[in-house]
């Protein structure tokens, strides 16, 4: 039997033809023929060929000049023009929060998350409706949060910023009274804390702010005279423990920074509903240097304010930032009910901090951070534990310096007093490169050895 066909009017298959011959795709020959993306994706796949023998990464960067070659960026303690050669002596990078950890699984969807932007890519300040935020990115943020359930998005607002760094500011600037009406507001936070909650805060010095150390001393002092504002971290950067708030009283404001309250580190116990609530793509999807982040907020008169500091600081986060952001996010909730990334950061994260735990059993001159298994509603079990750092202190007395111990053992972390704890502690970064942390493990193996 003769398969049946469609008529179609041949003036229409005559315009079709003549549109996408004149278009960027062609297939005026019986192929698809690229016309200004053809070089760009060539450049692209060129330097994604690049190997760097597994130990670095070659980037795009340098080859938009002519003449110029992409060349390995190699891993720390890694050298050589292939990334081949492993250094003798050098230090394990365990200080920066970089999430390379997650590379691996943007390497298995190179085809689906990649981008390819024109020339004349959204030139303009504004989307069409006016506005510097995508809509569509809205969306689908609000889709990845109702997969995972870690927060609540019914009804609220949700403004874009530079990572979360810049939506820290603008949140304590939103919560700020009106310097010509009462006393600058006292911003706070209990430590450990992430430092830059006092060193940015310091360091704008603003008219109707100001830093006022932790929430220990301000216990029962929260008099309706003055503004708190309460950094409330969960999980906490650097011990991961989930916190809640210290303060209380209607002047009481919290800012709630939940850049790690995601499967990969923690147990999700239940949607958080904060009236103020922060996060990051970069402890998301590891993509740190795009630099986008995105505040969850209650209150419109808080959100309008937010607004309005973000529109005096940067007008809005690039459309080549929301962009990628977009691909990631289409990425994320993809394939096995949007669940596949993380399963695969879980497993990486517990996989290191097994080992970790493994290595720090066998010393009594070190201890980690005491952190309880507990049931996770998006695994639907009570799962082990995976936080993003490591807490570790020295025991003895004598080391008064955990950070120089370990630095003369080759280990590079941050010290205790820079989250305004006591040096008996260091932050060992557990999110970077599969490198840096066999690295780590093999230094503290010595340590221990040695003991």
């Amino acid at each position: 039997m003769a398969r049946k066909t469609c008529p179609m009017n041949l003036s229409f298959i005559v315009t079709l033809m003549f549109v996408l011959c004149g278009s960027n795709m062609n297939v005026c020959r019986g192929e698809w023929e690229y016309k200004w993306s053809k070089e760009a994706a060539e450049e692209a796949e060129a330097v994604a060929a690049i190997e760097c023998s597994g130990h670095g990464r070659a980037y795009l960067d340098g080859l938009v000049l002519k003449g110029h070659q992409p060349v390995c960026e190699c891993n720390p303690c890694y050298t050589g023009s292939d990334c081949s050669k492993l250094l003798s002596n050098c230090s394990a990078n365990a200080g920066s929060g970089d999430p390379y950890f997650l590379e691996p699984f943007w390497m298995r969807h190179a085809a689906s998350s990649a981008i390819l932007v024109s020339g004349w890519h959204r030139m303009g300040y504004f989307y069409s409706d006016g506005s510097y935020i995508s809509q569509l990115l809205v969306e689908h943020i609000k889709k990845v949060h109702a997969i995972v359930g870690n927060a609540i998005t019914e009804g609220k607002y949700i403004v874009f910023g530079s990572g979360s760094t810049q939506l820290l500011n603008a949140a304590v600037y939103a919560f700020s009274p009106d310097t010509s009406s009462h006393s600058p507001a006292k911003v706070v936070a209990t430590p450990p804390y992430y430092p830059v909650y006092r060193t940015q805060t310091e360091y704008f010095n603003a008219r109707n702010f100001s830093y006022e150390g932790s929430t220990s001393s301000w216990i029962n002092k929260t008099d309706s005279s003055s503004t708190f504002i309460e950094f409330v971290t969960s999980p906490n950067n650097p011990d991961g423990k989930l916190t809640k708030g210290v303060l209380e009283g209607d002047n009481v404001k919290q800012i709630n920074d939940r850049a790690y309250y995601w499967p990969h580190y923690t147990a999700i116990p239940s949607p958080a509903d904060d009236d103020l609530m922060i996060f990051t793509i970069s402890k998301l999807t590891g993509h740190a240097g795009s630099r986008f982040g995105w505040a969850i907020i209650k209150d419109e008169a808080v959100y309008e304010k937010m607004l309005t500091y973000l529109d005096m600081n940067t007008m809005g986060v690039s459309r080549e930032a929301q962009l990628r952001a977009l691909k990631l996010f289409d990425v994320v909730l993809e394939g096995d009910d949007g669940k596949e990334i993380f399963k695969f950061a879980y497993s990486t994260m517990r996989h290191r901090w097994t080992k970790l735990k493994e290595t720090i059993s066998k010393s009594k001159r070190f201890s980690l951070q005491k952190l309880s298994s507990q049931y996770c509603t998006f695994f639907k079990r009570e799962r082990d534990l995976s936080p993003a750092y490591a807490w570790l202190k020295c025991e003895r007395e004598e080391d008064k310096n955990c950070y120089e111990i370990l630095e003369a053992a080759g280990i590079s972390g941050r010290e205790g007093s820079l989250y305004s704890a006591d040096n008996h502690y260091v932050r060992l970064s557990l999110i970077r490169s599969k490198d840096d942390f066999d690295i780590l493990i093999n230094k503290l193996n010595t340590l221990v050895a040695k003991q």
